[in-house]
C-alpha cells in the first residue's frame, strides 16, 4: 500500500489525525491523536503509527484490532483502515527496543525533543506503547 499521501499530509499539521477503533458492544471509539508512517521495526513494512496509554483504545484493540486513521489539511484529507498491533511495555515483541519504537514513531508525526532520556522516562512511566497499523485500504482525495 502507497502511504506516499499520509507522509505527505502528517507534513502539513505534526500528523494530527482522528483514530477509531471498534468497542465490544460494536460502538467506534474515537479519539484525537498524532500519527505518522514509519517502517515497521520487524517486517520492515510501512505502516501508519501512533502512541497511546489509553485503557480504553488498548483493552479495545487488543480484542478488536480493526482500526480507522484520519488525517485532513484544509480540503485534503487521508485515511488508512487495516489492523492494529501493539508493541509496548505490556505488549513485547521479540527484537524491538520499545523506547527506540516510541521514539522513532515521535519523530515520524513531525516531533522533536531537546531531551530524550526525559522522553523516554515519562513514556516508560505512563506505560505508553506504539500502535502499528498495516494499511488494507488508504483513500481520500489526496
Amino acid at each position: 500500500m502507497d502511504l506516499d499521501a499520509v507522509r505527505r499530509i502528517v507534513a502539513e499539521d505534526s500528523g494530527l489525525c482522528t483514530v477509531a477503533v471498534v468497542r465490544a458492544d460494536g460502538r467506534p471509539h474515537t479519539s484525537l491523536v498524532n500519527a505518522g508512517v514509519l517502517d515497521h521495526p520487524v517486517t520492515g513494512t510501512p505502516v501508519a503509527a501512533y502512541v497511546t496509554y489509553g485503557p480504553v483504545k488498548l483493552t479495545a484493540l487488543r480484542a478488536r484490532p480493526a482500526t480507522s486513521l484520519h488525517w485532513r489539511a484544509r480540503w485534503r484529507w487521508v485515511a488508512v483502515e487495516g489492523d492494529s498491533e501493539i508493541i509496548g511495555p505490556d505488549d513485547p515483541r521479540d527484537g524491538v527496543d520499545v523506547p527506540q519504537l516510541l521514539r522513532d514513531v515521535f519523530v515520524a508525526c513531525g516531533g522533536t525533543h531537546d531531551d530524550w532520556a526525559e522522553y523516554d522516562r515519562v513514556m516508560a512511566e505512563q506505560r505508553r506503547a506504539a500502535v502499528l497499523v498495516a494499511p488494507e485500504r488508504v483513500v481520500g482525495n489526496r
